[in-house]
């Protein structure tokens, strides 16, 4: 049974999607048949997130690993600061908890060190065997610094397991090889998208029962945004959604996520083009394990991400897989990314994005064809249970390091 330690530099548990997604890596991992072991850090959390005592509950995964917290000085969520002060407490937790680690690991024996952090796998990589480091990336680093640290990662770790294509072929070109030469390089490569839990949607309850757990009218349409409304900074296009809702008769926003007042700037915009108050139906941000029923409470699905780098290459959205598992039709916007899960009028509509027009109109047809939002969303979900779980994930990662050895 090979030992994998995962270090996480995040606050656990978090509202934010990384932590469920490490959550349910975790427990993969453990199915599939590794000994599992999460070192997060011990963070200063969120009022509402310190109420959480139990963090396999609160993520609805099972107690197959364990989970440890190394301390480090944190005082982003203590200090309000911005500019310089701001970069100079985010420095200072990431490099004290990467000295806590590097002092634990000196006395911690893993067959397989694996983390999304490239400061963290930099330093294992000065005491450590690089065969036995993995790197997941979520993103092509930007600037100088972050550039070139991301570049020793990668060439100082035995496999990088990008979530695109995209983001694989980037990070080769960062280390100057030849596309057609990476194969014999030291460090290998396997593109593995985020999925989804298949017990997380078994058994789920019928959009009727969903709505009146929820307390949602029976008969309304209900077009749904499940997440976060922005990550690092970027607006996630919810307010392009508000515009193709209101081209739409009768047609209700359900959104579920926050910040609350992100949704409520959006609520007022609502209110503003002359939409009913009734018809904007906001859940807040819910427990993990509540995501399902809200998600089989609506009639259709959206991702309205707007084009920039990141959404275009370098994203794989853990929504879009839930909504699959969920069998319910999806509109996405039309990124490369997303076009490497779903094709058009296969298993979603994919529309032009920022373009509320196309977006309606995408909104309207499915409205009026109950038939094409069943294909779609039968479709998709046998593509999700059949290439897009944490289980095939996790056994294909396990497979390629341990035949890396």
């Amino acid at each position: 049974m090979p030992k994998l330690l995962y270090l996480a530099n995040i606050r656990l548990p978090t509202e934010k999607a990384h932590g469920l997604q490490i959550m349910q890596n975790c427990e993969a991992f453990a199915q599939a048949g590794a000994e599992v072991r999460l070192w997060a850090a011990q963070r200063v959390n969120t009022a509402e997130m310190r109420g959480v005592k139990d963090v396999w509950a609160h993520y609805g995964v099972e107690r197959n690993f364990t989970v440890s917290r190394l301390p480090c000085l944190d005082l982003l969520n203590v200090i309000p600061a911005a500019g310089l002060l701001s970069k100079v407490i985010f420095y200072t937790q990431a490099i004290t908890y990467t000295l806590v680690l590097m002092l634990k690991a000196l006395f911690t024996r893993a067959d397989i060190y694996y983390s999304r952090d490239t400061l963290t796998l930099f330093a294992l990589s000065l005491i450590k065997p690089r065969q036995s480091l993995v790197y997941e990336a979520h993103m092509l680093a930007s600037g100088r610094g972050g550039r070139w640290l991301q570049r020793q990662v990668v060439e100082g770790v035995g496999t990088v397991i990008p979530i695109t294509r995209k983001l694989q072929e980037d990070l080769i070109q960062l280390i100057a090889l030849p596309p057609d030469h990476y194969r014999q390089f030291p460090t290998q490569f396997l593109v593995a998208h985020d999925g989804i839990r298949k017990e997380r949607f078994a058994n789920p309850p019928t959009q009727a029962e969903a709505r009146a757990q929820i307390g949602w009218a029976r008969e309304a349409f209900i077009v749904g945004y499940v997440g976060r409304l922005q990550t690092m900074a970027a607006d996630k296009g919810v307010g392009t959604l508000v515009e193709a809702l209101a081209q739409v008769k009768d047609a209700s926003l359900g959104l579920v996520g926050g910040p609350d007042d992100m949704a409520e700037a959006l609520r007022q915009h609502w209110l503003t083009i002359g939409l009913s108050a009734d018809q904007f139906l906001y859940a807040g941000q819910v427990a993990p394990d509540k995501v399902p029923l809200y998600l089989a409470a609506l009639d259709v699905c959206v991702i309205p991400l707007p084009w920039t780098t990141h959404f275009a290459y370098y994203t794989s959205p853990m929504k879009l897989f839930e909504y699959m598992a969920a069998r319910r039709a999806i509109i996405a916007s039309d990124l490369p990314s997303i076009g490497e899960v779903v094709k058009d009028d296969e298993t979603a509509l994919l529309v032009p994005p920022t373009d509320a027009l196309a977006l309606a109109t995408a909104i309207q047809r499915l409205r009026d064809d109950a038939g094409l939002r069943q294909r779609l969303a039968d479709a998709a979900y046998a593509e999700v249970m059949a290439h897009y779980t944490w289980a095939a994930r996790a056994k294909a990662i396990l497979g390629k390091v341990k035949g890396h050895e």
